[in-house]
Parts: structure tokens; C-alpha cells; sequence
């Protein structure tokens, strides 16, 4: 099961509107795509990288330049925030 964090919630909005002034198609296939990437942790939740500064796990989407940061909790995935990799994740 995924869940998605309050913040994480928050972030994808954020992003979702950013992107829908500029281009409705464009923030639409964002969305589907961090949804469908994050998706794919249920098959395999150890797919993020884990760093030292950092934690739980990221996933990185290229396609969009996005970061998810995440939790693995027994057979839940717990999405802690989705942000632009530009943007400095918070430890």
C-alpha cells in the first residue's frame, strides 16, 4: 500500500499548478508519471537510493526532474515529499 504523507500531497498540488499555468497537458502527464514511478515501488520499494544526509530513500524521476523521498514500512511505501531536483531536500 502507498501512502502519501500531508507534505507530499502539498508538494504534487504545488507542482501540479505550477505547471498547469504554463501547460494543463504537461502538468497532467507529470502527475501521472510521479504517480506511475511511485507505483512501481510496491514491486520493488528498494528501487530509491539511500544517502547518509538524507532520510529513507529517493527516487528519482528524470523524466521530470523529480525527487521522491520515501520510507519503506514493512509492505507500505510512505511518501514523505516530491520535489524538483533542483530544490534542496530537507535532511
Amino acid at each position: 500500500m502507498i501512502y502519501w504523507e500531508e507534505e507530499a500531497l502539498n508538494d504534487r498540488e504545488k507542482i501540479f499548478e505550477f505547471l498547469y499555468d504554463v501547460n494543463p497537458v504537461v502538468a497532467e502527464k507529470t502527475d501521472e508519471i510521479i504517480e506511475a514511478k511511485v507505483e512501481n515501488l510496491l514491486d520493488q520499494p528498494l528501487m530509491g537510493v539511500q544517502r547518509t544526509h538524507i532520510r529513507g530513500r529517493s527516487l528519482i524521476i528524470p523524466e521530470v526532474s523529480m525527487i521522491v523521498s520515501y520510507w519503506v514500512d514493512g509492505s507500505a511505501i510512505r511518501v514523505m515529499r516530491v520535489l524538483h531536483q533542483k530544490h534542496k531536500f530537507p535532511g
